[in-house]
């Protein structure tokens, strides 16, 4: 069955709440982190004009997806930087941890250009979810605004 959407967001009564999906574990993250994003501006006028590489690791599946996220909203905190481009190049368990390697496509945030939405405050592990089928994976999870 193929993927239809990349996430969506779901009710909720004061947060962000969110359901990302893919065919695969990297690519409902890569959708995750593209939700987060589309939570603060639109993307798709977020132009690839910059690539970074980012690192994080994890003590499982959960704790990685809030270290990924955490450290994409760092970096625009810190470097004023937005994304609209994820490519997780690595994910795997190597000395009892979880770690994901990707390239993120962006530019830095433009108040001329770049829609304001919403700001998030941080990613957190409330009702967070990662639901593996075959050929199929859910992330949920919240963001405080």
């Amino acid at each position: 069955m193929p993927v239809k959407k990349k996430f969506e967001f779901l009710e909720h009564t004061a947060d962000v709440y969110i359901a990302a999906y893919g065919k695969s574990l990297e690519e409902a993250f890569e959708n995750a982190a593209l939700a987060m994003f589309e939570t603060m501006t639109d993307t798709s006028d977020v132009k690839h004009e910059r690539e970074d590489i980012i690192e994080v690791d994890g003590e499982d599946v959960e704790s990685l997806l809030y270290n990924w996220l955490e450290s994409l909203l760092v970096k625009f905190e810190i470097e004023n930087m937005l994304y609209s481009g994820f490519n997780i190049l690595s994910m795997k368990r190597e000395e009892g941890k979880m770690r994901l390697k990707a390239k993120i496509y962006g530019e830095p945030f433009d108040p001329e250009r770049h829609k304001q939405k919403v700001g998030i405050k941080a990613v957190t592990y409330h009702r967070m979810e990662i639901n593996e089928g075959p050929g199929e994976v859910t992330v949920k999870f919240i963001l405080d605004i």
